[in-house]
């Protein structure tokens, strides 16, 4: 069987700056000066917004020329579902590969509850993500009320048929799933290790009645206010692959000590 990869991925939302950038970065090199081989083995991936990836991309690039052990790429937290066209203020996917970009997120909740963004819409840019070479981050998960009515599964299991009734499953080898009740995003609240890989176990059951040797490769990411003193219990169960990680990203020190939480995946 294929070897899941640990992955963790920083999902900085609207957050940033040139200078919290630069501060990032000295912070993180700082960290990984005094751990070298901390991160070696980990794909670990950042998210900010628009208007920065250019920013992170150059720090990504320095940072692996000078360890090539370190595996950060670079990632955007949405794209729209056409390759161009009179969009006004939406970014495409062929876009984002052009400037640097391998990964995308779709289907947030923030996404899906401010913006209104529905599951059609959602699979419509996982498909064009994928199809324009991109790894799409999907995100799947229940409200407070949902869970506490026993519709969890429901839930999940209707987000995901809407993206796999267009998208191929086999898009599984790149593309990640990250489990996110909407009630622990930001909240402070987290699912207990238990809660979360249920829930994960249930996708792979989910993945292995359409392909059984995909879901044995298929990465499973958890997220839902993921912190450095919570990571490693989670990334202890065995269908959690990695983490999407929002607040706690945008600090260097909590950032690096999430990924290398993962180490123990290895």
């Amino acid at each position: 069987m294929k070897e899941r990869r640990a992955c963790i991925i920083g999902n900085w939302k609207m957050h940033g700056s040139a200078q919290m950038i630069r501060t990032f970065f000295a912070e993180f090199f700082a960290a990984l000066a005094s751990h070298p081989a901390a991160l070696s083995g980990i794909e670990w991936v950042i998210c900010p917004p628009f208007v920065y990836l250019p920013h992170i991309l150059e720090n990504l690039h320095q940072l692996n020329n000078l360890t090539h052990t370190v595996s950060g790429s670079l990632g955007a937290q949405n794209t729209y579902s056409e390759a161009t066209g009179a969009f006004t203020g939406e970014v495409a996917p062929e876009m984002l590969r052009d400037i640097g970009c391998q990964w995308v997120i779709v289907g947030h909740s923030e996404r899906r509850t401010l913006f209104y963004e529905d599951n059609t819409r959602i699979a419509r840019k996982f498909l064009a993500a994928y199809d324009a070479g991109l790894f799409p981050v999907l995100c799947v998960g229940e409200t407070r009320a949902e869970r506490e009515t026993g519709k969890t599964w429901e839930v999940i299991q209707r987000q995901l048929e809407a993206v796999f009734a267009i998208a191929p499953i086999e898009s599984l080898t790149t593309a990640v799933i990250a489990y996110e009740p909407v009630w622990a995003i930001g909240t402070g609240l987290t699912a207990t290790p238990e809660q979360a890989e249920a829930v994960h176990l249930a996708i792979r059951d989910w993945i292995a009645k359409r392909d059984p040797c995909l879901a044995a490769t298929a990465r499973l990411l958890y997220g839902g206010s993921v912190k450095a003193d919570n990571a490693a219990g989670l990334f202890a169960m065995p269908n959690i692959d990695g983490a999407l990680v929002g607040g706690a990203s945008i600090i260097a020190q909590e950032f690096f000590d999430i990924v290398k939480s993962a180490k123990a995946r290895i």
